[in-house]
């Protein structure tokens, strides 16, 4: 069982997390969501679409102009407690990797710290337990935050995701986040070149078998783009095609642009696997 917020999820239960960038910089949208009312109408969207997590970021996951601690605070408290207010139910994820953000938003209603860096504030972890929500531990290789890979080497990329990940919730459970509100996450891209993520990907049942629950983010990522040779608006097929591969091999949580489509996508590999009936069967019935 996985306990996020208010909700629990089923072994079986895929689970989307919306991504809502408060960054005017970010990769994907330009910016779209850094102002209030187009991010909470994003947020409705999602929400309506099969959201059951929304992840709000304050600084873009890339290099770029730095944003400090107070102002990555300034772009995300806020928006988390009128989130709050307006979605009492909603599992509501920041994706931050300093500890003082962490404090501040768990403050103002987060119930899961999304630390895409793999641990490089360690107190982050200590912030979840002491406000008992969840924490995604992820593997990004070493990199330091908002640094892009360059020619890293792993012996077995897998083993290392392994260790790293497995040790991060290890360690988490043992300062007091609860065990059913962890999650680990193979870090797609981050401290990784593009055969790395492929990798990781075809692989991931090893994660899996832990039994930590997986939480991936391939949307639109540059290991899609670079396979396929797209441009960054041009990866969706290519990321659901991999969001179907990852649904197979059992993760459960996907962290996404585009809900409606991941929504159809783990549904129906839900319904090959066994584990959800057609919404509608009606052939060779009537």
């Amino acid at each position: 069982m996985l306990r996020l917020g208010r909700r629990e999820f089923g072994a079986h239960e895929p689970v989307i997390m919306a991504i809502v960038n408060r960054t005017p910089d970010s990769f994907y949208d330009q910016g779209a969501t850094f102002r209030d009312e187009p991010a909470l109408a994003r947020v409705e969207q999602a929400v309506a679409e099969g959201a059951a997590v929304i992840d709000i970021g304050g600084v873009k996951a890339g290099p770029g102009e730095e944003v400090s601690a107070e102002e990555e605070a300034r772009r995300t408290v806020g928006f988390v407690a009128e989130v709050r207010r307006r979605f009492p139910d909603v599992v509501i994820s920041v994706d931050t990797w300093r500890a003082s953000v962490g404090e501040a938003v768990c403050e103002a209603g987060a119930d899961l710290l999304n630390d895409a860096w793999g641990g490089v504030d360690p107190g982050l972890a200590e912030v979840a337990a002491r406000y008992g929500v969840g924490l995604v531990c992820t593997h990004a290789g070493g990199a330091e935050p908002r640094t892009r890979p360059h020619r890293v080497t792993y012996d077995d990329v897998m083993a290392d995701i392994l260790r790293v990940t497995v040790g991060l919730a290890e360690r988490a459970v043992s300062l007091g986040v609860p065990r059913e509100s962890v999650l680990i996450d193979p870090g797609h891209d981050f401290g990784k070149n593009t055969r790395h993520s492929l990798e990781a990907t075809r692989r991931l049942g090893e994660m899996v078998g832990t039994g930590w629950p997986v939480l991936v983010s391939l949307s639109n990522k540059d290991f899609v783009g670079e396979t396929l040779d797209k441009p960054v608006k041009e990866r969706v097929v290519g990321t659901l095609a991999t969001t179907a591969v990852s649904a197979w091999l059992g993760a459960q949580v996907y962290r996404v642009h585009e809900v409606a489509e991941t929504r159809q996508v783990l549904d129906m590999v839900a319904s090959i696997a066994g584990h959800r009936p057609p919404a509608v069967a009606r052939r060779g019935l009537a």
